[in-house]
């Protein structure tokens, strides 16, 4: 079993290239926290992002997302979160309608 789970994290690890922004996500019930980086894990903002879990929230972290994008040259993007309790399912819903791949 354990075998089948690594073999899976490797291969969402290999797809990521030198073209892709790496955004790591802290769920909690209020307010998550972002952190990007770039595919070699180098942060590549200044500092960290906190985001409310709403509406408002997402699309504050879909700027911001897109401006690193655009600062870095970098067209691809990769969300990692941890399912937290059920805290992520409204991000991950939302991020998954504006076809944004999620891990």
């Amino acid at each position: 079993m354990k075998f089948k789970e690594i073999d899976a994290q490797n291969q969402r690890v290999e797809q990521i290239t030198t073209s892709h922004l790496v955004i790591g996500i802290d769920m909690a019930k209020e307010i998550h926290v972002a952190q990007a980086a770039n595919f070699r894990g180098i942060v590549v903002s200044k500092r960290h992002l906190s985001f409310s879990n709403s509406i408002e929230g997402f699309e504050k972290l879909s700027r911001w997302m897109s401006e690193l994008q655009q600062k870095h040259r970098l067209n691809r993007l990769i969300i990692g979160m941890e399912p937290t309790g059920h805290y992520w399912f409204n991000l991950a819903n939302w991020l998954s309608d504006k076809d944004v791949q999620v891990d």
